[in-house]
């Protein structure tokens, strides 16, 4: 088993200055999502010229950076908000909802799809395999902050967190929906898919590895569980996401459209 090492929150001090981890991770994520893009556009016949990713990671950040603080606070931490309003401007002490950041995404995705004339699944399919680099960071970003724990076990790989040996989930997550989902995502829109084909597979996918880890997390304490001692807040949020995800896969593969972002060779 590994003990959990004592990390500061703070990767960079200067005076008064401090860089924190969690910010970094999630710089990590943004510019990993940039060079990605970037790299998908040498591709013959794209649809997507390099200087455009700049903005459409821009737009992405802004959804992701907002929505998924203020969906954190919202469902997760709504009495700490109320008793200090000031919470919801402390990022860098975590506490960040990826079903929220994934509204602000959305929302971010269609302005940016109206203000280049595209269409909106055909800028959420370009940005699908490019989201898993984000995730797998934050997660990261979670194990250095110590939050996000799992249940105790005493499996071999678990981690001692105040004399406790506990799953580490956050890491768990990392595999999950940062490297397993980036290396599905990434292979399957490597060749021309139909349009809203990779959205729904990013949801199915997302939500299937999000319900699996739920049942080895510890749910937050100001929720718990909501069903049966064993359905979790992560849970009812990510099933919508496969039944949606499904129901576009097969729309997407009953009316065979181009995705406009890649042409067959």
């Amino acid at each position: 088993m590994l003990i959990y090492p004592d990390i500061s929150p703070v990767a960079i001090s200067v005076g008064p200055l401090e860089v924190h981890w969690y910010g970094l991770m999630y710089l990590v994520g943004f510019m990993g999502g940039w060079w990605l893009g970037r790299l998908r556009t040498r591709r013959p016949g794209t649809g997507w010229r390099a200087v455009e990713i700049g903005d459409l990671v821009f737009y992405a950040a802004l959804g992701v950076v907002l929505g998924g603080r203020i969906g954190y606070t919202l469902v997760y931490n709504f009495s700490g908000f109320l008793a200090d309003p000031l919470v919801l401007l402390r990022i860098w002490q975590g506490g960040m909802s990826f079903h929220g950041g994934l509204v602000g995404v959305l929302f971010a995705m269609w302005l940016y799809a109206r203000r280049t004339g595209r269409t909106f699944f055909q800028v959420t399919d370009y940005i699908a395999p490019l989201i898993p680099v984000g995730l797998g960071a934050g997660r990261i970003g979670n194990f250095i902050n110590g939050e996000l724990w799992g249940k105790a076990t005493d499996v071999p790989w678990a981690v001692v967190v105040n004399g406790v040996a506990l799953h580490p989930s956050q890491l768990y997550e990392a595999a999950l929906e940062g490297l397993a989902l980036f290396v599905i995502m990434w292979w399957f829109t490597s060749r021309p898919r139909y349009r809203w084909a990779p959205s729904g597979l990013f949801l199915v996918c997302y939500g299937v590895f999000r319900i699996a880890v739920e049942f080895v997390r510890v749910p937050d304490e100001n929720r718990g569980y909501l069903l049966l001692d064993w359905v979790t807040m992560g849970q009812l949020l990510s099933l919508p996401m496969i039944v949606f995800g499904l129901a576009m896969l097969a729309i997407a593969y009953a009316r065979r459209e181009p995705s406009g972002n890649q042409v067959a060779g």
